[in-house]
């Protein structure tokens, strides 16, 4: 069975081929309908769109991509073509959780967030990474109002709130939802110019999901005017031609890198080959593990220095301000980042 493969999946090279899957790898914005022709599966991330355009013609029968978001791949062409497809969900939900507590610790630190038992926290979209994000709100003490309508319709329970009663109430405001463009519940644009209208209490407002669930205009407006404090973004519109304003304006700006630890990375993989090896028939037998930590990092004793010792957001938004060109460059280099500290 012939496989492409995109080039910056990490740890996954040489692992198909023990296998005994034939490989392509090939950057992922690069694969072509010429690349896939004769290949059976195709193992990918989001710069490669996977659809009418790239597989007709080809006999590729299983698209893998190995993230949680799937909006690059044309579902409702490939479930009509025959061609099965997956995703990985939750694969790095606490590497998003991780950048979301480390992101709270610096806007304290920077004065924008005051007291955390007295912030509201108002998360949209309480899926797998949502869920996390939640508990880490939580353990920093904070307030947490949920709002996620799919969900709230399926579980028959209180607690929910809606994205106005959040919008009016919350200090802090994070979006973790799939990108949709149809039906009750479509998320393009539910950050729009009404939703930054709405906001009574000046929140700081962070997208870690995707980059068009927020109307980038919008917030450069809201920021401008001041209806919001700050702004936390991970993910843009128009990746990777961001919108230079908004990348000044922003307190935490991040290449499109929330989940991009290496425990986060190596789930992702580990889920992905087990897809490709349940397909195919194959018994799964592999080792993803990520790579520890320098021996030189030291572990502080406090545990808010702990943390940021793991990961600071400041370092990655530093690299961006300084060449926002880079974009797609450091996603594709990143450095290790874990989400524990190695045990002795």
């Amino acid at each position: 069975m012939k496989v492409v493969i995109d080039d910056k999946i990490p740890y996954i090279k040489g692992v198909p081929e023990a296998l005994g899957f034939e490989t392509v790898y090939l950057k992922g914005a690069d694969i072509s309908a010429a690349d896939v022709r004769d290949a059976d599966a195709l193992i990918t991330r989001t710069r490669t769109h996977a659809g009418a355009a790239l597989l007709v013609g080809s006999r590729v029968r299983y698209v893998i991509t190995a993230t949680i978001g799937y909006d690059h791949l044309d579902t409702a062409w490939l479930d009509a073509h025959g061609i099965r497809w997956t995703n990985c969900p939750g694969c790095n939900a606490a590497s998003v959780g991780q950048y979301f507590l480390t992101s709270m610790i610096v806007l304290r630190q920077q004065g924008v967030i005051d007291d955390f038992s007295r912030t509201t926290v108002g998360i949209v979209g309480v899926g797998h990474v949502g869920s996390v994000v939640r508990d880490e709100a939580l353990r920093l003490g904070c307030k947490v109002l949920l709002s996620d309508p799919p969900l709230e319709e399926k579980n028959d329970t209180a607690g929910f709130s809606t994205l106005d009663e959040i919008a009016k109430n919350a200090d802090v405001i994070t979006f973790h939802v799939p990108l949709t463009h149809n039906g009750p519940y479509a998320t393009y644009h539910m950050g729009d110019s009404r939703f930054f209208a709405s906001l009574r209490r000046r929140p700081v407002v962070m997208n870690a999901s995707r980059g068009a669930v927020v109307d980038n205009e919008a917030w450069l407006q809201s920021l401008e005017e001041g209806t919001t404090r700050a702004a936390v973004i991970d993910t843009w519109e128009s990746e990777p031609h961001i919108m230079l304003p908004l990348l000044e304006k922003a307190i935490i700006a991040t290449p499109h890198i929330a989940g991009y630890s290496a425990d986060g990375k190596a789930n992702a993989t580990r889920m992905a080959l087990t897809a490709l090896c349940r397909y195919a028939g194959v018994e799964p037998r592999f080792s993803i593990v990520p790579p520890k930590l320098p021996a030189s990092m030291t572990r502080p004793d406090d545990p808010i220095e702990r943390e940021l010792a793991l990961y600071n957001p400041l370092c990655d938004t530093a690299a961006l301000k300084a060449d926002p060109s880079r974009f797609e460059a450091l996603r594709g280099n990143y450095p290790l980042r874990r989400e524990v500290w190695d045990q002795a």
